[in-house]
């Protein structure tokens, strides 16, 4: 098929798909920024080519005969068919963005050592991590997915997959070598506390409480704004922070931290990876919270694996 020579001019099919929508030479030349004259030019050389008229012409108005809006209906799907073709192939060339929003705990230390791997399986998406303590407003079409700590269901997102998690001591290895033998609620050992207003955040004070054991008569030797601090400090060997395991697994596994004794709190609330109820589907975001659901699931069954009952009179 000689496609050049069977088909017309393609700015003259546009122009009469047009004129058929618009019932009107002169709005059809409007909406595609054309003069009235141009227009007309183009459907009377299309009348020339096919041998036969396309619209009849009335005093103050047009009407396509049948044969014309035949050719419309044709042509409607066509251009239909061309800008999806034209969409995909533009959203497979550019770049497309996906924000995420977390709090800074679990930006810092569960989703950024975990990016890597959605970056090496998605290159060409590009990720936004909106990191803050306070709550996201998921209505202000801030972010595509949050991570939001809590117990669902929450009025203004749907939960895709949600993590339990449980608290325990945690020091460096080499900390860990210099505490004495015996019992831990008795020895003496530097405490490093994060100070959080979220009444959902576990002191020392509370996590005693939660194991149902007086806590000792001590101090914090050091405290934080913020727990990623806690943890680096613990981890630089400056003592013993409370260590949520969700938050703090990759370094366990890396082994510069190690669990001490196998007492634990579980806290009630778990973190919800969730989507904006109002939020317009785009397929990079179900992208990346499929990816997010995934690792969350698999992060539960490693917890559940691993998970002990608590030992609170040891």
């Amino acid at each position: 098929m000689q496609f050049r020579k069977n088909i017309p001019s393609l700015t003259a099919l546009v122009a009469v798909e047009a004129v058929i929508r618009r019932r009107s030479f002169t709005a059809a030349a409007q909406e595609l920024n054309v003069t009235q004259a141009a227009v007309s030019r183009q459907i009377a050389a299309l009348e020339k080519d096919f041998g036969t008229i396309l619209f009849v012409r009335g005093h103050r108005s047009i009407e396509p005969t049948a044969a014309c809006l035949a050719l419309g209906n044709i042509l409607t799907d066509s251009f239909a068919r061309m800008a999806e073709g034209v969409d995909a192939l533009r959203s497979s060339t550019v770049n497309e963005v996906v924000t995420i929003g977390a709090s800074l705990a679990f930006s810092a230390l569960w989703l950024l050592p975990r990016l890597g791997e959605f970056r090496r399986l998605h290159p060409d998406v590009q990720i936004r991590v909106i990191s803050q303590d306070s709550k996201i407003n998921l209505d202000g079409g801030q972010v595509d997915i949050a991570v939001r700590y809590g117990l669902p269901p929450f009025a203004d997102g749907t939960v895709l997959a949600s993590c339990g998690d449980e608290i325990f001591p945690v020091c460096s290895p080499e900390y860990f070598r210099r505490l004495p033998d015996g019992d831990f609620w008795k020895a003496s050992y530097d405490q490093i506390e994060t100070d959080q207003p979220d009444r959902t955040w576990y002191s020392w004070h509370d996590w005693f409480a939660g194991v149902g054991h007086a806590p000792a008569n001590r101090k914090p030797s050091l405290r934080f704004s913020h727990y990623t601090e806690s943890i680096s400090a613990a981890r630089a060997g400056q003592g013993v922070a409370l260590g949520w395991r969700t938050l703090v697994d990759a370094f366990l596994r890396d082994g510069t931290l190690v669990r001490i004794g196998d007492a634990a709190v579980v806290p009630p609330g778990r973190y919800n990876v969730i989507v904006p109820l109002k939020a317009r589907r785009k397929g990079v975001r179900d992208l990346a919270a499929g990816w997010m659901t995934a690792a969350l699931h698999n992060q539960a069954m490693i917890d559940d694996a691993l998970s002990v009952e608590p030992d609170p009179v040891s």
